[in-house]
C-alpha cells in the first residue's frame, strides 16, 4: 500500500492553506450554494479519501442522512500521480443508486480525472450525479457543478497537513 501522506509541501513557495476553521466556513458556504440551486440531492457520495470530510460536512449542512463513499487512488505524493485514477474495493451498491440524485463530493478538482471517472461510473448506473468540491483548478477536465473556491496553487488540507500518526514506542502501553 502506498504512503498515505502527501501534503509535505514545504518546498513549495506558494500554496493554499485550508485551516480547520476555514474548512467549517467553506463547508457551510458550499452547502448554501447547493441549497440555493435547483438540485436537491438524495444521497451524498464521498470520493475517498479527500472527499470524506467535505462530504460528511455537506451531508450534515444539507440535512441529508444517506451517504456513501467510493474509493479512488490517484495522487501518490505532491504533484505525483498514478497514470490513471484507479477504483479500489469496496465498491458502491449500484442497485441502490439507480435513478437517484447524487451529490459527488471531493476536496479538489485538480486534474479532474478522478471526478470524471466517478461521475461517468455513476451516470452509467442511471444516477443523476452532480459534483461539489471545495477547490477547483483551471486545468480540471471536469467543471464541477458546485465550487467553493478556485485556485491553481497546491492546497494543504487540514486533514493531510501532518504525517500519519505512528506507534510511539517510548510511551507506556495504556491498560484497560
Amino acid at each position: 500500500m502506498s504512503q498515505a501522506y502527501h501534503a509535505d509541501s514545504s518546498e513549495l513557495s506558494t500554496k493554499e492553506v485550508l485551516t480547520w476553521e476555514l474548512f467549517g466556513t467553506a463547508s457551510r458556504e458550499l452547502a448554501q450554494i447547493i441549497a440555493d440551486s435547483a438540485f436537491a440531492p438524495e444521497i451524498v457520495i464521498a470520493v475517498a479519501r479527500g472527499g470524506l470530510l467535505p462530504a460528511g460536512s455537506l451531508s450534515y449542512a444539507l440535512g441529508l442522512k444517506l451517504a456513501d463513499a467510493i474509493n479512488v487512488e490517484f495522487y501518490t505524493d505532491v504533484h505525483e500521480t498514478l497514470p490513471e485514477p484507479v477504483l479500489l474495493a469496496p465498491m458502491l451498491d449500484n442497485e441502490s443508486i439507480q435513478g437517484k440524485r447524487l451529490l459527488v463530493v471531493d476536496d479538489v478538482a485538480d486534474s479532474g480525472r478522478t471526478l470524471a471517472l466517478v461521475l461517468d461510473l455513476l451516470r452509467e448506473q442511471g444516477a443523476d450525479a452532480r459534483s461539489a468540491v471545495l477547490y477547483s483548478k483551471s486545468a480540471s477536465v471536469v467543471s464541477p457543478d458546485f465550487v467553493w473556491r478556485r485556485t491553481d496553487e497546491w492546497i494543504v488540507f487540514p486533514w493531510s497537513a501532518e504525517p500519519p500518526v505512528v506507534a510511539n514506542t517510548d510511551a507506556e502501553t495504556p491498560t484497560a
